[in-house]
């Protein structure tokens, strides 16, 4: 199980699954049912844009950098190919299942998308990517993927005429980008030696770590009043608070705990998928 874990990690299949069970997610808690080319797009996309953020980032010579996942990439560069070229083309395949509206609002999601690892903004003659930006890098992910987990799902449903309810599909899409952030910060946290070097002005260096941790503990709670408030089924409720208490579980005894390691931040990728499943679960019940 170990080593499946670490190649859904260091192969960025697990994030792509992750994106795969949000967007999903959306269909389950909108009660509509699940539109399979958006899931493909979903999914492949999300694998192309990580593995493109990731090979812009690799060091001249993987094998002779600190992090284990890098030089596990820098020696199988053959499978990090082959996963783009496979998205690739099921991304091609899926554009031609999709309404046209959504075509538009998928090249919306990839400029901003992109925006994020490549440098396309000039500030004082200078080009940087949006990551660079101080304190954006965090909720600008979770934009992002609110963008591509709800929005592509709804865009798609409002083309083919469905019956929206949009206060709930808005309000989804807020909470969606707290549930995001929470995941996301921890990353930040773990990094912040690494983004220190790079000069990246991140939450958890602006803030410091402590506060930042004490931060995301916040945001945590804040996600479940947001949950308990929310237009959903009790059953689809209850599938969400679980997940984010399970994820407060997480942040306080394994990744913020003395005995830190560098995957186990990755459990919060995992996570995502574990919410689409308690909620399925539960509204199976």
């Amino acid at each position: 199980m170990k080593k499946i874990y670490y190649f859904l990690v260091h192969t960025n299949l697990l994030i792509a699954f992750a994106a795969v069970a949000q967007c999903a997610l959306t269909y389950y808690v909108l009660n509509f049912p699940v539109n399979s080319p958006i899931l493909w797009i979903e999914g492949a996309t999300t694998l192309l844009l990580y593995n493109l953020s990731l090979y812009l980032s690799l060091p001249q010579d993987p094998s002779k950098s600190p992090y284990h996942r890098t030089r596990w990439i820098g020696k199988n560069m053959w499978l990090f190919w082959t996963f783009s070229s496979v998205s690739f083309l099921i991304t091609i395949w899926a554009l031609f299942h999709v309404h046209f509206l959504t075509l538009v609002f998928l090249g919306f999601i990839g400029v901003i998308s992109l925006a994020y690892a490549v440098p396309l903004l000039k500030i004082k003659g200078k080009w940087i990517s949006m990551r660079q930006v101080p304190g954006l890098k965090v909720f600008y992910i979770a934009l992002v993927w609110s963008l591509s987990s709800v929005g592509l799902p709804v865009v798609e449903l409002f083309a083919n005429g469905a019956d929206i309810n949009w206060y709930a599909a808005n309000y989804l899409g807020l909470v969606k980008i707290v549930f995001l952030v929470l995941c996301t910060l921890p990353f930040d946290i773990r990094d912040y030696e690494q983004d220190s070097l790079y000069n990246l002005k991140t939450v958890p260096i602006l803030l410091g770590k402590e506060r930042a941790i004490n931060l995301s503990y916040g945001i945590g709670i804040f996600h479940l009043i947001l949950i308990a408030l929310s237009p959903n089924s009790l059953n689809v409720k209850i599938g969400l608070l679980l997940t984010t208490m399970l994820i407060l579980i997480m942040l306080r005894f394994i990744i913020y705990s003395k005995e830190k390691h560098y995957h186990h931040v990755y459990l919060l990728d995992l996570s995502l998928i574990i919410q689409w499943l308690l909620v399925l679960l539960f509204i199976k019940l």
